[in-house]
């Protein structure tokens, strides 16, 4: 029997607290468990969520728009996240206006981005905007959820990564069980 998705979330916790770190790559075993359509949407609205409740120190613009965010996603539902497509279209919007600073490399231009957890909204609600039925978008985004700086060594997974890979660990049992429960139902109605 394969492994399921939250166990081998578990095994990458595992490996952090074995080794203080890992590489983000690991996270790829996400993109598989994405290519279910309905797990996208549910994800992107999953993270901008939590992240928009994790506002740390910040300006009072920032400030304004995390509780914004929380104020339109507070009643949504993960399992099935159905929002207001032109308000959430206009939040985005302003959220990446508030971090549209770039700066010039020489590989081309850099977004400066100031508040993560603001990024992480945006990020979530572009995801379900323009990007609901793509995994590696997805995937993307729950590496930029997990990534963590560490000094001893460099990004990766490492540290506080483990907490947020957990709570994607849930989130995917979550959404495993609604689908579950889902099916049976379905299979009940047919027999009926």
């Amino acid at each position: 029997m394969p492994a399921t998705i939250s166990a081998k979330l578990e095994k990458i916790v595992s490996d952090i607290k074995d080794r203080g770190n890992v590489n983000l790559t690991r996270l790829t075993v996400l993109k598989k468990w994405f290519a279910e359509p309905r797990r996208v949407a549910s994800f992107a609205i999953f993270i901008a969520s939590e992240a928009s409740q994790r506002t740390g120190k910040t300006t009072k613009e920032a400030t304004q728009l995390f509780q914004e965010a929380r104020e339109f996603l507070a009643d949504v539902d993960v399992l099935e996240p159905k929002i207001s497509r032109p308000r959430a279209e206009k939040l985005e919007a302003r959220l990446e206006a508030f971090q549209n600073e770039y700066k010039r490399t020489e590989w081309g231009p850099v977004r400066i981005i100031q508040n993560m957890n603001l990024f992480l909204v945006e990020s979530g609600l572009s995801l379900y905007l323009l990007h609901s039925g793509s995994p590696a978008v997805a995937y993307r985004l729950a590496a930029e959820f997990c990534e963590n700086y560490d000094p001893r060594y460099g990004n990766g997974l490492s540290g506080p990564s483990a907490k947020r890979i957990k709570e994607i660990a849930q989130f995917a049992l979550a959404i495993e069980a609604y689908e579950e429960a889902r099916l049976k139902l379905k299979s009940s109605h047919r027999k009926s």
